[in-house]
């Protein structure tokens, strides 16, 4: 892999104007404001609408954020599918426009065999030749990844795994079931991050970081300090900061804050819309009492 993947991670939202249509220039500004204190992009996932997109407008906000990127980090597509025929036309399509690896969750709605859940993940490692990562979500997925798998397809090729379980003894379990250096864990939530990067996670997939890049930037540089009380009050703090992106949808309020701080992020997709006043207020407000806001 010719860039190393570590780090703070957005998973990057897509951008869309008020008629639900993919919005170039809006997205590419939301790069532009998180290149200088990130280290790579997540785009396509649960925070970049992945699941509510075609699959063209999938291609295309991946052609859009690579070619805005320009090489300056590293870029993972989640080509996450409902079938593996899509994830594998996605999968190519990002190796093609340039992405420096792709990443998955296991194919949602219906509960699979664990062989079937094997079988998607090595079909897409088949169809690539850049990295693939598996993503474990299973609240949104319906299929849990276990060690077990994590072990079964890393001796097969896997790269990694991004695991958003929010459940550190999970992690430490994943980690424990591969202990080749060259594998990449990444966290998938900055929540518990101080104690995953402490394990071993090489990165920190962070949907803060969406709007307080800045913050999550300084979080990362703490943690590589090895100095667990400085790591712990940091981690307060974001997750002080990560309960007021809550107050509302998260999603949701990702394009508000964006706004307030004059980013021009576009709109959220339908069925989403907008903060109500009195929501927007509140978090505005939270902001404003942590000093992130003025």
């Amino acid at each position: 892999m010719s860039k190393e993947i570590k780090g703070i991670i957005p998973p990057v939202i897509t951008c869309f104007d008020q008629n639900g249509n993919f919005h170039d220039q809006a997205q590419r500004e939301v790069i532009r404001f998180l290149l200088p204190h990130v280290d790579g992009f997540y785009p396509t996932g649960t925070y970049g609408s992945g699941p509510i997109m075609t699959n063209e407008e999938r291609k295309r906000a991946a052609e859009v954020i690579i070619d805005e990127v320009n090489g300056q980090v590293p870029v993972i597509m989640h080509v996450g599918a409902c079938n593996t025929a899509l994830a594998v036309d996605l999968a190519k399509h990002a190796e093609a426009a340039g992405a420096d690896a792709v990443a998955s969750i296991p194919p949602w709605y219906y509960k699979y065999p664990e062989a079937d859940l094997l079988n998607y993940f090595r079909a897409l490692m088949k169809a690539v030749k850049i990295p693939v990562f598996v993503y474990n979500n299973p609240e949104l997925s319906g299929n849990p990844l276990t060690p077990a798998m994590i072990k079964t397809l890393a001796a097969e090729g896997l790269a990694g795994y991004k695991d958003s379980k929010f459940d550190i003894v999970n992690f430490y379990q994943f980690l424990d079931a591969v202990k080749d250096p060259k594998f990449i864990p990444i966290v998938g939530t900055e929540a518990i991050a101080a104690a995953a990067v402490e394990a071993g996670a090489k990165g920190v997939v962070s949907g803060l970081a969406n709007v307080w890049p800045e913050l999550m930037q300084e979080f990362w540089q703490i943690l590589q300090l090895n100095d667990g009380r400085k790591a712990a009050e940091m981690q307060m703090k974001v997750n002080r900061a990560r309960s007021i992106i809550k107050i509302g949808p998260t999603l949701v309020t990702c394009y508000e804050v964006l706004k307030m701080r004059g980013v021009n992020a576009g709109y959220p997709r339908l069925p989403y819309s907008l903060l109500p006043d009195d929501l927007r207020a509140k978090v505005k407000n939270a902001f404003v009492e942590m000093g992130l806001l003025k």
